[in-house]
């Protein structure tokens, strides 16, 4: 069905998918059962614990669903492409790909009734999206193989172990690691030379590993230090063994980002989408992300049971990480990293 077209479903019932706010949450549940179905994409049962999301929505609204994974940039072209022969209605990106949606023209507006405790730097003011949970750059520590942790960016320098900072050519994790270390060092989306000195500091010590950090490498015990989103740190924490390896937000500063959810402008399940989106960001929905490991958006504003508290790091180590503030200066600069990364710090590599 297109968008800004509302029918009767049933006697007296409108459908809500010209609705953008969750101001009729009975009404849009109704409208959601009628559907029956939602179809995602890039929101498989293991990422984020999607699965218990579903399945909530199964047994409390009766919404069958199906998933596609695929990538955000996938994810947007699918929707551009297909059009009022949708075959997805919600879609998981990455932040910076959110307005990216909307720039294109393939999302629809939809406010959850959460909406005024989602930060402002985390939404798009019209509800075409919003992170529901965030990504903030850490560190992975293996234990067995580091005495001294490091706490800040700083003691990086100081250090004996090697640092495996991911492919800074490609990887979006590995990318904002460099930023992460920008502005903790005093630098910002257009100036990451104080990134790029660190590195090549440690380039010309020997001690920056160009390992990835990923369960495999990190359950070799390839890695010693390795920059990671926290999410990814605290799952392979784990999975592998959690009194191996430790995870900490630098305390001098990190960046925050996240992901959030598109709703497909030619859904053809427009209010199970919305439901699907309303649940996400409600109390069970963000303590489904947490327990995945992934910090809600709205982690301030709720009581986490202890043992899914104890999957994510304090809020205290969190004092110092940021949004990314400058969006289009970061786009700029990120596109030129590869280049910068491989002339100022992989020229230094023994």
């Amino acid at each position: 069905m297109n968008q800004g077209m509302c029918f009767t479903l049933t006697a007296g019932l409108l459908a809500l998918s010209c609705t953008a706010q969750a101001d009729n949450l009975p009404a849009l549940e109704q409208a959601a059962r009628a559907e029956g179905t939602v179809n995602s994409v890039g929101m498989p049962d293991s990422w984020a614990n999607w699965k218990d999301t579903w399945a909530d929505l199964n047994k409390l609204y009766g919404l069958a669903h199906t998933d596609t994974d695929m990538s955000s940039a996938q994810e947007i072209a699918k929707f551009a492409a297909e059009k009022d022969d949708a075959t997805a209605d919600i879609g998981d990106v990455g932040a910076s790909f959110g307005p990216i949606a909307v720039q294109q023209g393939v999302t629809q507006p939809f406010k959850p009734s959460t909406w005024a405790q989602i930060p402002d730097w985390a939404k798009d003011a019209d509800g075409h999206w919003m992170l529901a949970y965030t990504g903030t750059i850490a560190f992975i520590v293996n234990k067995q193989l580091v005495q001294n942790a490091p706490r800040s960016w700083a003691d990086l320098r100081t250090g004996s172990y090697k640092v495996s900072a991911g492919d800074v050519s490609k990887a979006a994790q590995a990318v904002n690691g460099v930023l992460a270390a920008a502005v903790a060092l005093g630098g910002n989306e257009s100036d990451v030379k104080p990134a790029l000195d660190l590195y090549a500091d440690l380039a010309r010590q020997g001690r920056l590993s160009l390992a990835n950090p990923t369960i495999q490498t990190l359950e070799k015990g390839e890695i010693e230090v390795g920059v990671v989103w926290d999410f990814n740190g605290l799952n392979y924490r784990d999975q592998i063994d959690r009194e191996r390896f430790e995870v900490i937000i630098p305390s001098d500063g990190s960046i925050t980002s996240g992901y959030t959810t598109i709703i497909n402008k030619w859904a053809r399940h427009p209010n199970a989408a919305k439901l699907t989106r309303e649940y996400i960001l409600s109390d069970a929905g963000q303590i489904n992300l947490a327990k995945g490991h992934a910090r809600p958006i709205r982690a301030e504003h709720l009581n986490l049971p202890a043992d899914v508290q104890a999957r994510l790091l304090p809020q205290e180590q969190y004092a110092k990480a940021q949004p990314i503030r400058d969006a289009a200066a970061w786009e700029v600069t990120s596109k030129a990293l590869p280049r910068l990364w491989q002339e100022q710090v992989i020229l230094h590599m023994k």
